[in-house]
């Protein structure tokens, strides 16, 4: 059985490019019929109450279910507002910044790695680890288990200043103990894609695990080099996920990356010399 997700990111609706973000997205959902949608943070490009309702507007048009979790420009760029009510705009739209969606073919887990007095940088706290770890137990035994935050966990493959997530490595290994076989993330406006047995040592039996980095959708800094516009693909099978990584070119998408990778514990097999 296949079972398709989009993923979005970055967004940044109010930055001045909307039209454009909403005439290309819905020729995907046609295309692929995604199960659901996961916008990884940054729908918004400053928090304010009307770019955030055009962003939930929007991605609810399209018509799957939407699991949305905040980016740090989804919370008031100006202070107090900033830090006294960081979420308040976010939740009236979505209720909250955890979401978690369940069916027996996916169970996906919402992070909030906003902190507001981190303009760039985010972070996971030990108890939402903790709490992550109990929602991806309760999934069904033959879903496969999606973990979503706002900042990355691998690096970008082009300049970039913008920190990962606190404590990375901790949080990557607890997800993953925990059960997540794909963890997705936005934040750097570059796409990046890696199997967990690319970067850690492998000592033999190791689950795997893909970490992927949506490039953004909206395009805030059109001059700025290395930001990339498009999004992710995701096809789930049995024995493999199939990431299709899209581009946008001004009036239509196209392909610029296929990648496959093994569920569970064993590689994929090698084809035939």
């Amino acid at each position: 059985m296949l079972t398709r997700v989009l993923h979005l990111s970055d967004l940044h609706f109010g930055a001045g490019d909307d039209e454009a973000i909403e005439r290309g997205t819905p020729v995907l959902i046609e295309r692929f019929d995604p199960e659901l949608i996961v916008a990884s943070g940054d729908l918004s490009h400053r928090g304010r109450e009307a770019q955030l309702a055009n962003a939930s507007r929007f991605l609810r048009s399209l018509g799957p279910p939407v699991l949305a979790i905040p980016g740090n420009h989804d919370i008031p760029y100006t202070f107090p507002a900033r830090f006294t009510s960081a979420f308040r705009e976010f939740e009236r739209q979505w209720e909250t910044t955890e979401p978690l969606y369940a069916s027996p073919t996916l169970h996906v887990v919402g992070l909030n790695s906003v902190r507001p007095w981190r303009h760039q940088s985010g972070g996971i706290r030990a108890r939402q680890l903790a709490a992550a770890g109990e929602r991806l137990r309760g999934a069904e035994p033959a879903a496969f288990q999606i973990v979503v935050l706002h900042h990355h966990l691998i690096g970008a493959p082009w300049r970039s200043r913008k920190k990962p997530v606190a404590r990375r490595n901790h949080v990557l290994a607890s997800l993953v103990d925990a059960g997540a076989d794909l963890i997705l993330a936005g934040h750097i406006h570059q796409a990046a894609v890696s199997e967990r047995h690319e970067f850690e040592i492998s000592r033999g039996g190791e689950r795997g695990a893909v970490v992927s980095v949506a490039p953004g959708l909206g395009q805030p800094r059109p001059r700025r080099q290395g930001e990339a516009r498009g999004l992710h693909v995701y096809e789930i099978e049995e024995r493999h996920l199939r990431i299709h990584t899209f581009v946008w070119r001004d009036t239509d998408w196209g392909l610029t990356a296929e990648r496959v990778f093994p569920r569970g514990r064993e590689p994929l097999e090698s084809e035939p010399a």
